[in-house]
């Protein structure tokens, strides 16, 4: 089976679409008129709408469906203004269609952002068409008509008709502009802010075909690709006769690669009729790897490079504000700490993988994939195809944290399913997805800041080292010039240096401000004790009293992030903090990204072994005016405390002559159930248009809970993963 959507197929669909002769432009979408557009009784409205003569309605849901909730939310948004009962809606995933559904990606947190609007008008369109149909239909104006969810009311004459009814009488119908189309009033919403239980949750919980890894076709075979464990290492030989022997085995064959580290890199293909037969078959190559110039770095050799480069001076200025240095000689007392973080994995439940089908010069793919018609457009490459004559269809991720941004693993299935003659389902093994990821970039900062006799900050200074080559960084390891507590404080430097690195990164959950936030709140919290203030009333002071500071794309709404602070406060009880046990203790820190304000606190206790246990946490958000999904939204936030925690407590890629040596979660922890504290969520509702919610939650819970270990324990965390044997009584 291929987890092809049921009733109307994709290409049926989309002839249905194209004979119509297209039509409509809805902002990023072509939705067709609906004439000739019977597909097993149900007639398609537009590209996401479909409504069979029961009233069951199929919408289309556009975007990769991760493990974020979107599949479900981003339909809400088109069946609230439908008009249409939740019970009676049906979800389909989209394929990669770019000219049909504009941009599909997971990724940034934009979803919401990038559809409240638009979705919501493919359905008030949809509902217009629905009315007019009616009101030609009993020869009234169509302003006389109303709708109730799933049918047309004319109040009048006290007559109704179900959409059902009416969705075969659109074909031909002028459809209306949608910028014309009135939205509904938040007030009567009847979909949009109730909480709905993620669709797919049936058939996740009892194992039905749904994940890419599920995907299965007629005449199928099994693939694995091998990889040096030094990223970009040519095959200098393998024995692939010993390999063919198995039993099983169809073929093996080196794959020459190149040297980009997000494309075809240097490996061997085992193809086999099952996956086990082709396990084994790797098992046989003995390959050896080619020299390469990586070898030569380590994450050991990172840090005493990063050592050196801090004391010297910085080889670019991000920013420079004021007179840093007199600033620091004239305050009343200065800090000065070195902060480091390491590469972490995504570690995906459901490793990469990727079923692909090449025939008559036609690639047709299956991909849990984040991003793809970046995919595509790498595959059209690299076997000279069009990018019109590949397929992809978007399975659900196991996960994705990031990771399925990248393509490689479907450019390896491409490429092996062209050679093997035969449809391909490339699996990895967990140690391969552990060792050849796009890792959180590592970084070093070396911090001074300076406070004056009224507990002011007056001087801030991070010389941060991180990855790349001159100006050029490597992916995720940039620090923008505006972050936090740029703007806020008029003595301010940030200086960059660069150390070559041959590993790959890449965006991981929160990219960027999943590391920065830890640092930053931390000196910020080592500033507030320097001061001997109160760090939720030092942070409040250090944010002014003004509302928007600076101007985009580095505008903070310091009014936005003192709500979630004071919010924060007041549902963590922290001015009862002092009462707590001994080595047990609370801390605070905020951040704003993926345009959301978040401010956490966190309880920790410190067993005299140095053990941390967190005891709860707790989050003040702010994403503006209005959840899609509640119980959705909720989930998100709770479930990226979590992968934070994770990552403060565990998580650490280490490079070892410019390999990764850490394999599976037995030397790769993650938080366990048993360990995951409670997560307490309030949500601060603004008047600002609503935002993202699967990654802002992350950043502050790691700065949080390393805040509440130094109260708790008087001992500084300054490098992550946290040790527990600094912390022992």
């Amino acid at each position: 089976m291929t987890l092809q959507p049921t009733g109307a197929s994709r290409r049926e669909f989309m002839s249905v679409t194209a004979a119509a002769g297209g039509g409509l432009l809805l902002g990023f979408a072509i939705a067709a008129k609906a004439e000739a557009a019977e597909t097993a009784g149900a007639a398609a409205l537009n590209a996401f709408v479909r409504i069979d003569p029961q009233g069951v309605v199929t919408i289309m849901s556009k975007n990769p469906e991760i493990g974020q909730g979107i599949k479900t939310s981003l339909p809400m948004l088109i069946a609230e203004e439908l008009d249409v009962a939740w019970e009676n809606v049906r979800i389909e995933q989209a394929d990669s269609e770019p000219k049909v559904f504009g941009l599909q990606i997971a990724g940034g947190s934009m979803a919401t952002p990038l559809n409240w609007e638009s979705l919501r008008r493919v359905g008030a369109v949809a509902r217009a068409m629905m009315v007019q149909a009616a009101a030609q239909a009993w020869n009234c104006p169509p302003g006389e008509c109303t709708t109730s969810p799933g049918q047309v009311i004319h109040k009048a004459s006290n007559r109704t008709a179900s959409y059902g009814s009416l969705a075969g009488l659109c074909a031909g119908l002028a459809q209306p502009d949608p910028k014309t189309v009135p939205l509904k009033d938040p007030k009567d919403y009847r979909i949009i802010g109730k909480p709905m239980a993620q669709y797919d949750t049936p058939r996740i919980v009892t194992g039905a075909p749904l994940f890419g890894i599920d995907v299965r076709l007629p005449g199928m075979l099994y693939a694995t690709y091998v990889k040096a464990p030094v990223f970009g290492a040519k095959v200098a030989s393998a024995d692939l006769a010993a390999a063919q022997a198995v039993k099983g085995v169809r073929k093996a064959f080196v794959v020459e690669g190149g040297t980009n580290l997000a494309g075809l890199l240097p490996g061997v293909a085992v193809v086999a009729d099952s996956w086990w037969a082709a396990r084994k078959g790797r098992d046989k190559l003995n390959i050896q790897w080619a020299d390469h110039p990586t070898q030569s770095q380590s994450s050991a050799a990172f840090a005493r490079r990063a050592a050196e480069l801090g004391a010297a001076a910085p080889q670019k200025s991000l920013r420079n504000d004021g007179d840093v240095a007199k600033a620091l000689a004239g305050a009343s007392r200065t800090v000065e700490a070195a902060y480091a973080y390491p590469f972490i994995a995504h570690a995906p439940m459901e490793p990469q993988n990727c079923t692909a089908a090449f025939k008559d010069g036609k690639m047709e793919i299956w991909a849990p994939t984040q991003n793809p018609d970046t995919g595509r457009g790498m595959i059209a490459q690299l076997l000279g195809l069009k990018p019109e004559d590949i397929t992809i269809h978007i399975t659900r991720s196991g996960g994705g944290f990031g990771r399925r941004l990248n393509a490689d693993y479907m450019v390896e299935a491409a490429w092996i399913a062209r050679e093997a003659g035969a449809p391909v389902k490339l699996l990895w093994t967990r140690e391969d997805d552990m060792q050849h990821d796009f890792y959180r970039p590592g970084g070093f900062h070396f911090l001074k800041g300076g406070v004056d006799a009224a507990g002011h900050v007056v001087a801030w200074q991070d010389h941060f080292v991180t990855y790349g080559q001159g100006d050029a960084v490597a992916s995720s390891a940039a620090m923008g010039a505006g972050e936090f507590p740029a703007q806020f404080v008029a003595n301010c430097s940030i200086g960059q240096s660069t150390m070559p690195l041959g590993v790959p990164t890449g965006p991981l959950r929160a990219p960027g401000s999943n590391a920065l936030a830890f640092v930053m709140q931390s000196f910020i919290d080592e500033l507030a004790h320097a001061a001997g203030a109160d760090p939720v009333a030092f942070r409040l002071t250090l944010l002014g009293t003004e509302g928007m500071v600076g101007k985009p794309p580095a505008a903070y709404n310091a009014e936005r992030m003192r709500g979630v602070l004071k919010a924060v406060a007041e549902q963590s009880g922290w001015a009862g903090r002092g009462k707590l046990p001994a080595r047990t203790g609370m801390g605070v820190a905020f951040h704003f990204s993926h345009l959301g304000y978040f401010a956490e606190v966190a309880q920790v206790t410190v067993a005299n072994s140095g053990k941390v246990k967190v005891d709860r946490i707790w989050i003040a958000a702010d994403v503006g005016r209005q959840i899609v999904n509640p119980s959705g939204g909720l989930n998100q936030v709770q479930g990226a405390a979590i992968d934070g925690l994770s990552a403060a407590l565990y998580q650490k890629i280490t490079i070892e002559n410019g390999a990764v040596k850490q394999r599976n979660f037995g030397d790769y922890p993650l938080l366990r159930m048993a360990d995951a504290p409670p997560v307490d969520v309030r949500f601060v509702m603004t008047d600002y248009p609503p935002t993202g919610l699967g990654e802002p939650a992350l950043p502050p819970v790691i700065p949080a809970v390393t805040n509440a270990i130094f109260a708790a324990t008087g001992k500084r965390i300054r490098s992550l993963p946290i040790d527990p044997s600094l912390l022992k009584a």
